[in-house]
């Protein structure tokens, strides 16, 4: 029980440091646009087809290939060779990269999340479970937010940025508590 507790403590806060940081990077387009060319470069296709597979990979397929990648391999490679602490760095930073602008910083505290709750429970199907969750619930709001309400109305980001605030500083807190019960103490 306590795992799935930990699981929604980590997808909600999750949520909410994500969208956060995307009104961040969509500031930061704003001021500097000629950054938008060099971020936006991927051609975007509105097909409803597309739209379905597109949701089934980010949803089923990459939460089951990036854990099982990323905590289930790699993880447990570079502890092999590194203390745990720099394992768990090195693979979020690497599983950060793979996302884009203005969701590496929350999927680098994601991946961190996600080795800690691997760690604890010693049981791959608990972060491919959370990270399903966690795709399941953001690609849930892009979809039913037709009218882009959560980029439009004022009052609504910064609601939406204030939880943010609050998020990362709670989800900050746990990573540190967890940090010092599991021991990973050596860098």
């Amino acid at each position: 029980m306590q795992s799935l507790k930990d699981i929604l403590t980590v997808v909600i806060l999750n949520i909410f440091i994500s969208y956060g940081l995307l009104y961040l990077s969509n500031f930061i387009l704003g001021v500097y646009p000629a950054l938008n060319s060099f971020v936006r470069s991927s051609v975007l296709v509105n097909n409803s087809l597309f739209a379905f597979y597109g949701f089934i990979m980010v949803v089923f397929i990459s939460p089951v290939s990036e854990e099982l990648i990323f905590r289930g391999v790699l993880l447990n490679r570079l502890n092999l060779l590194l203390p745990m602490a720099f394992s768990i760095v090195i693979s979020s930073i690497l599983f950060a990269f793979l996302h884009g602008f203005g969701s590496i910083t929350s999927a680098f505290i994601f991946a961190i999340c996600m080795a800690i709750l691997y760690l604890k429970t010693d049981n791959i199907l608990v972060p491919i479970f959370a990270h399903f969750l966690n795709n399941f619930i953001a690609e849930s709001i892009v979809i039913i937010d037709v009218g882009k309400v959560l980029f439009t109305n004022h009052v609504v980001m910064l609601i939406m940025s204030i939880l943010a605030i609050i998020s990362a500083i709670v989800i900050l807190i746990q990573i540190k508590e967890q940090w010092n019960i599991l021991n990973i103490n050596k860098l």
